[in-house]
């Protein structure tokens, strides 16, 4: 991401709720790096051994090393704060279904989709899914607060 010397990001305001419409969508893809895990290790503190040790997750049922599942989810944070809604938008709560693991090397297409708006709230809902090789390996539903074009009356 592009900073300023004032600090404010180079992506200029997303969509205001007016400009949405259900069906609307848009995707980012990130191919999983070892640094990426590792990254995410400290950051999050979760190092269980199936994301850091290669020997210890050869003894799992994934038979190599994962990538931790909210790194994945990650990238619906990526989509919804930079892309649809974009900058702006306050991201309220999300759901999550973990349906197959993601392995270091892998390329994962986030997708967001509008599914709903509320205009009466200002609440716009939003299918995500994620998906390596065309398979979902998480999925789930997003709820944003996203700025009106003018303020209501």
């Amino acid at each position: 991401m592009r900073m300023t010397t004032n600090g404010k990001t180079g992506l200029g305001h997303g969509y205001y709720l007016e400009d949405l419409s259900v069906g609307m969508e848009t995707t980012v893809s990130k191919t999983i790096s070892d640094a990426d895990v590792q990254t995410f290790a400290g950051l999050s503190g979760d190092i269980n051994p199936v994301h850091l040790d290669d020997d210890f997750a050869a003894g799992t049922i994934f038979k190599k090393r994962i990538a931790h599942g909210f790194l994945t989810g990650s990238l619906f944070s990526t989509a919804l704060g930079t892309k649809l809604p974009g900058p702006g938008s306050i991201y309220l709560s999300q759901a999550l279904k973990f349906r197959a693991p993601v392995y270091i090397g892998d390329e994962v297409v986030a997708t967001v989709r509008v599914t709903a708006i509320d205009p009466d709230k200002a609440r716009v809902t939003l299918a995500c899914d994620c998906s390596v090789n065309g398979k979902t390996v998480l999925e789930g539903d997003a709820v944003v607060m996203v700025d009106r074009r003018a303020p209501r009356q």
